[in-house]
């Protein structure tokens, strides 16, 4: 519940502040990705400054996940062989369980045979 009144505490002024940036900067501006012929580019965008600063903000945050999530590379790769080692614990501990209930009740059954 923290976690998320916090997060709304966040989100919600930071939302306020994108949408004040998006309104005040509505003007077209041209993105030449020719540095050669500045004067007539071959390739240009012309679109509302904010679509430059919010394509920015997403392209930031893609990255970043990504960064974090080739960074974690290594946790992930303990978890999944744990668990692997985990797994073959489990089955070896089943059969030893299987095994040890079969001689029991084999040892049971002797028993009750020998007792007649």
């Amino acid at each position: 519940m923290l976690r998320r009144i916090l997060s709304l505490l966040i989100a919600f002024p930071l939302g306020i502040i994108l949408i004040a940036i998006a309104v005040s900067n509505r003007q077209p501006v041209q993105l030449a990705l020719d540095p050669f012929r500045p004067e007539s580019p071959a390739l240009a965008v012309e679109l509302p400054f904010y679509i430059y600063l919010l394509g920015a903000l997403i392209v930031g945050v893609i990255l970043g996940g990504m960064a974090t999530w080739l960074g974690q590379s290594r946790w992930r790769r303990t978890a999944r062989t744990q668990s692997q080692r985990a797994g073959r614990w489990q089955a070896e501990a089943d059969r030893l369980t299987r095994e040890r209930d079969e001689t029991v009740s084999s040892g049971a059954t002797k028993l009750a045979i020998a007792g007649r």
